[in-house]
């Protein structure tokens, strides 16, 4: 049972976000034609954050955005290696990688805006104690990331008991932990930063799996039916 400790609610902002989409990208991001695991994480946590309504956050989003730049493809690359073995071939192999980075990423943030499409219907089920609780719990700065990480699982725990089972068990618990870190960084936006990277790394430890399948098994013409529960 989560500590009963509340803090003031901050009430939510009505105006949406808006980013670039390749804010949400690391340098790290692109090593061959798939996305590394832990990037695709991040651009599903940043893409549902970016998507998520009535959010309190916008400015500290922006910064969180500005700080995973984008991952470079630079054309002087594929010039510098044409000029020392004349092999056309790998400036195709490049390219082709390029492009399947590219729709990898757009199936993501799909993915993430129909996550977040959830996540906005079941926002007012999220009782406040467990929100108030994680918001203190990430304001001790004695916390270790493991002592963080802790602290999500128990409020996810505590949340799962309330949502029906109709729903895929792995695709509650990714939508839920996204949500309490949405929540989180509404009740303190000052906590996004922080809760981001534990929810990435939570996500990684526990789901890492889930998302991998989803990202390969999803395309773009069907991500729809992610909101049909």
């Amino acid at each position: 049972m989560l500590p009963s400790r509340l803090l003031p609610w901050t009430p939510a902002s009505q105006k949406p976000v808006e980013l670039p989409a390749a804010c949400a990208m690391d340098p790290k991001i692109s090593n061959g034609a798939r996305l590394q695991h832990e990037h695709i994480t991040d651009l599903l946590v940043f893409g549902f954050l970016q998507n998520c309504c009535n959010s309190n956050f916008h400015k500290e989003l922006k910064a969180l955005g500005h700080d995973l730049p984008v991952p470079a493809y630079p054309r002087e690359d594929y010039d510098d290696e044409l000029q020392t073995d004349g092999n056309r071939c790998s400036h195709i192999v490049l390219e082709r990688e390029e492009t399947e980075s590219e729709n990898q990423e757009e199936i993501i943030q799909n993915i993430a805006r129909q996550l977040a499409q959830i996540g906005d219907r079941m926002d007012s089920r999220i009782p406040p104690r467990v929100v108030n609780y994680l918001a203190m719990e990430f304001m001790n700065v004695d916390l270790s990331e493991e002592d963080r990480k802790d602290c999500l699982s128990a409020a996810l725990e505590e949340v799962m008991k309330t949502y029906p089972k109709d729903m895929e068990k792995e695709k509650t618990m990714l939508m839920l932990t996204m949500l309490l870190a949405k929540k989180v960084a509404d009740h303190t936006p000052s906590l996004l930063r922080g809760v981001f990277h534990t929810t990435v790394n939570f996500i990684n430890q526990n789901l890492l799996t889930y998302v991998r399948n989803l990202v390969r098994n999803v395309r773009t013409s069907d991500v729809s039916s992610l909101a049909s529960h």
